[in-house]
């Protein structure tokens, strides 16, 4: 059976620019002409052999081009599409938001004097394949059978739908593939997958306030929408997360991919004018929370970067709710530390703040001993203590969610993982670049690199630089430690009559912890400086944490444990992460040296690295 192209099918699509229901719409099938990549997209020329018009497939369409189901001379059926116009641009466009493959390139252009029946006009393909299309995810039907196939679907879905859900059915709802800054009118059907939180602001225009959603549709296409004051203030209580809502009367933009947290090219605005009404009955038709999970070990390569990360792993332990003072506004803010862990056999520390404090890390921490699931959205990666996670606004925490991930680590978990040993990605700092990543062994540097440039640590954005060097001396008599808070590890002072006051937590405690902070002298082969050290990375060279140095220095006898145990940490290699800054004393700009991740040397990976630079010198 040849195929053919639609007579006039062009003309149709002029005159109904924008059709009220793909379902209503008669069969358009157009020759694909002059495909070419334009930008991140593939424009063509839609032409029915009598007339043609300038067309443009979605991004998400590239890959049926890239694969080859969509060709140059091709035929395809245009399902669902809209025609802009672009206000820079004399002609219009047509944007094609639903296609599928009817055949692949034909011989030759088809022209309107080639005719044939009443049908249209044809010509055979190169192959063809009647029963069914070439690409993958295009099933071809006859017309007959989807016109069939949509009336009683609507007649199904109208006997059980309320009044309001079958008005809902004659909207014109855009996908938002097909949404752009140039169109004006526009209605889409969307789901709250993820919505921050309410958030102020202060700048030279003066205050107020903002806060952001993440929309999908029923193709699974994500977009951030953003409100800021009286529209912020309006949507915030309407907009539910899960619940399914019709939006119109909205702008869209360029997205800032700095601050973009969907793939999508634009970013949408809407002002105290657009118009947000819920959709009843129709949340089983739009896609949940989407992820993009990263392994635990493979998260180096976006510390301190601007994209964020999802994770899923098993909760290993839940800290207690502490206080942070906010430097920016002296607000206190609540904040939760949780371990997870998945099958890398690595662990990285959360920090859960805000409500998700309260709210999901309370549940967690009364749940901690079944070793919950977590499937966390939207998290920033730091470099405290090496490698850690942070939630934003944005970020959405799910207990044991639903999904094929959860189901394969649970089953990990229960079968290896609980008797598995779990070391921390911070601590182990992998010592194999990856992804473009900067590491221990391929970026290393030598101390005189940092002690001989005296304007390193000027910089803004924080360097980070890698050494292998030598405990060469740690003094005995200098303050090693301060007391601390058991809740949230802040400086304490003497209370009030007895105890110690903490003033991060605004209260007083019978009971304190210690803390180390303190300086060593390292060396390599090109010299030596003085670094300093925090608790965690002081605890890995000591080898017992600050309470226990402690009571050896108060011990009495003839060998002085103390003084033994800080001897038995010099002299042994290790592996630094550390941030160079500078520093003013006496109007004299000195270099502070911090370590901030500190890993036992690997041997073999060390011989490897060395062989692999004798090899260059060679």
């Amino acid at each position: 059976m040849a195929k053919t192209v639609t007579p006039d099918a062009i003309s149709t699509i002029l005159s109904n620019p924008s059709p009220d229901s793909s379902s209503d719409l008669p069969q358009i099938v157009v020759q694909v002409l002059d495909l070419k990549l334009t930008g991140n997209r593939y424009m063509f020329n839609a032409s029915d052999g009598k007339m043609n018009v300038r067309a443009i497939l979605p991004s998400n369409l590239s890959s049926e081009v890239i694969s080859g189901n969509i060709q140059n001379k091709g035929l395809i059926r245009i399902m669902d599409y809209a025609l802009n116009e672009i206000p820079t641009k004399s002609e219009k466009y047509l944007i094609v938001t639903k296609c599928e493959v009817v055949s692949p390139a034909l011989e030759m252009e088809i022209k309107a004097e080639v005719k044939s029946e009443e049908a249209g006009i044809v010509l055979k393909p190169k192959q063809e394949n009647p029963n069914k299309s070439e690409g993958p995810g295009f099933v071809f039907k006859t017309k007959q059978d989807m016109v069939a196939k949509s009336a009683a679907q609507i007649v199904h879905e109208q006997r059980n739908m309320a009044p309001a859900a079958r008005m809902a059915m004659t909207r014109r709802v855009h996908p938002l593939v097909s949404l752009n800054p140039y169109q004006g009118n526009w209605t889409i059907k969307v789901r709250v997958t993820s919505k921050g939180n309410m958030r102020t602001y202060k700048n030279a225009r003066g205050e107020g306030c903002v806060f952001n959603v993440e929309l999908t549709d029923e193709d699974g296409t994500q977009i951030q929408a953003t409100m800021f004051n009286e529209a912020a203030k309006k949507f915030y209580e309407r907009f539910q997360l899960g619940k399914v809502y019709y939006i119109s009367k909205g702008t869209l933009r360029v997205a800032n991919k700095q601050f973009k947290t969907v793939q999508n090219d634009y970013e949408m605005n809407l002002n105290e004018n657009s118009e947000v009404e819920e959709a009843s009955n129709e949340v089983p038709f739009i896609p949940e929370t989407k992820f993009n999970f990263v392994h635990i070990d493979e998260l180096g390569p976006y510390v301190n970067g601007t994209e964020l990360v999802d994770i899923i792993g098993v909760v290993q332990n839940v800290s207690p709710t502490m206080s942070i003072r906010r430097k920016s506004n002296n607000e206190m803010v609540p904040k939760r530390d949780i371990t997870v862990a998945d099958d890398t056999k690595k662990t990285v520390v959360v920090s859960l703040w805000n409500e998700l404090a309260t709210g999901v890390g309370q549940e967690l921490l009364d749940n901690a001993e079944n070793s919950p699931i977590v499937a966390i959205k939207s998290l920033k990666v730091g470099d405290f203590q090496g490698i850690s996670l942070s939630t934003l606004g944005r970020s959405t925490v799910l207990i044991n969610p639903d999904v094929p991930e959860a189901k394969k680590l649970r089953s990990w978990y229960e079968s290896e993982g609980k008797g598995t040993s779990m070391a921390s990605i911070g601590s182990g700092l992998s010592p194999i670049a990856k992804g473009g990543v900067r590491s221990m062994y391929s970026d290393r540097v030598s101390l005189s690199h940092i002690t001989s440039n005296p304007s390193l640590g000027e910089e803004k954005v924080i360097q980070h630089q890698y050494l292998l060097a030598f405990i060469s001396l740690i003094k005995p008599d200098q303050t090693m430690w301060y007391r601390a808070c058991k809740t949230c590890n802040k400086k304490v002072t003497d209370g009030m009559g007895s105890g110690y006051w903490c003033e991060g937590c605004q209260k007083n405690d019978d009971e304190c912890s210690l803390r180390y902070i303190m300086v060593v002298r390292v060396c390599d082969g090109s010299g030596e400086a003085w670094i300093s050290l925090f608790n965690n990375e002081a605890e890995m060279i000591v080898g017992c944490c600050a309470d226990e140095l402690d009571k050896l220095k108060s011990k009495e006898g003839e060998e002085n444990l103390f003084q033994l145990k800080l001897k038995e940490a010099t002299w042994a290699p290790h592996l630094f992460r550390v941030s160079v800054t500078q520093n003013e004393y006496n109007n004299e700009k000195r270099q502070r040296i911090t370590v901030r991740g500190v890993a036992p040397v690997d041997f073999a990976a060390e011989s490897k690295f060395l062989l692999e630079e004798i090899s260059k010198k060679v």
